[in-house]
């Protein structure tokens, strides 16, 4: 049996926990999207107006290295966020992503939600507060890449050792 969206978001860590009225409100806003592997889902300066609740399968986000073409940032899955530029101006993709194996996610319509947001303050700081860890554990999940890539061999300031 198939679950509706709300029940799909009322399930999902982000989303859960929620009134449920203001769930099945964002519910519709919400549809199932599926990736085969190897496509992309998000081309980092893309227009981002989407949030994907991943449901199954894998998902690579990357970054564009200079000189080092693109480098794998994290590997998302089941029960967690794709898509957090939606509610960032300038609104475009910074990562890109594309599916590792086959997957299902819940499509949430970000434009949709930001206005929601800003018509409903009290979701507005729910959602906030729950997506600003996200946004922290990329920006470490970036960091540590950056640091594998351009720390080695360096006095900590980005200068040569002796």
């Amino acid at each position: 049996m198939e679950l509706s969206a709300s029940s799909r978001l009322l399930h999902h860590p982000l989303f859960a926990g929620l009134p449920l009225a203001t769930v099945e409100r964002i519910s519709l806003d919400a549809h199932n999207v599926a990736f085969d592997p190897g496509q992309v889902i998000l081309a980092e300066g893309s227009p981002a107006s989407t949030l994907y609740l991943l449901q199954h399968g894998k998902v690579a986000l990357s970054a564009h290295a200079p000189g080092k073409g693109h480098v794998l940032v994290q590997t998302l899955g089941p029960g967690e966020v794709l898509g957090l530029s939606w509610l960032f101006p300038p609104y475009q993709w910074r990562f890109d992503a594309h599916a590792v194996e086959f997957v299902e996610a819940l499509a949430v319509d970000g434009t949709r939600l930001r206005a929601r947001m800003e018509d409903d303050p009290v979701l507005g700081y729910q959602v906030i507060k729950r997506i600003a860890p996200l946004v922290v554990e990329r920006l470490q999940q970036t960091r540590l890449q950056l640091i594998d890539l351009y720390g080695n061999g360096t006095n900590g300031y980005g200068n040569r050792s002796a």
